[in-house]
């Protein structure tokens, strides 16, 4: 059987009533004092890209979502390419580059077909429809960009993307 001792603790013990000032006592020790949310990057970069989604939606086809629109682009710049390297390139894990592909498909803006040199393998190209779109849409790409940035001065902002580039 197990003995149960009693823990010392440097903390000394808090009437009952006082739970606010031992509950903030606590928060020091586990160094929650110095913890703001607010201040933390994960949270800063998620209000940024919340902004940034905001800023695209009111600029783009409906149906384009950022990640659908990086594929688009992505074909447009490069050609045809392997669904797989499509997900690399765009920065998507294979379950979002798929799902991304069918939505496209859908949306009649891609198409896929089998690699010749490798059945197992697909290749997805922009439709004529998606080349339109991408065309029409490439310079108010670049202006999202510019109104995302544009809190910032020209010296801020090619800091900012540089620190971004090597954070990712």
């Amino acid at each position: 059987m197990r003995s149960r001792a009693k823990t010392v603790s440097a903390e000394p013990e808090v009437p009952a009533g006082d739970s606010a000032t031992a509950a903030t006592r606590q928060r020091r020790r586990n160094g929650a004092a110095s913890y703001r949310l607010e201040e933390q990057v994960g949270f800063i970069l998620r209000r940024v890209s919340q902004r940034h989604v905001a800023i695209f939606a009111g600029h783009i086809d409906k149906d384009v979502t950022p990640t659908r629109w990086a594929a688009l682009a992505k074909l447009y710049e490069g050609g045809p390419t392997s669904q797989n390297l499509l997900g690399r390139l765009t920065a998507m894990d294979g379950a979002t580059i798929k799902g991304v592909v069918d939505r496209l498909t859908k949306l009649h803006l891609i198409e896929t077909r089998s690699d010749p040199g490798d059945g197992r393998r697909r290749v997805v190209a922009l439709t004529e429809a998606g080349r339109r779109l991408v065309e029409k849409s490439l310079s108010r790409a670049a202006h999202i960009t510019e109104k995302t940035l544009a809190p910032l001065t020209g010296e801020e902002q090619e800091r900012f993307l540089a620190l971004l580039r090597r954070l990712a």
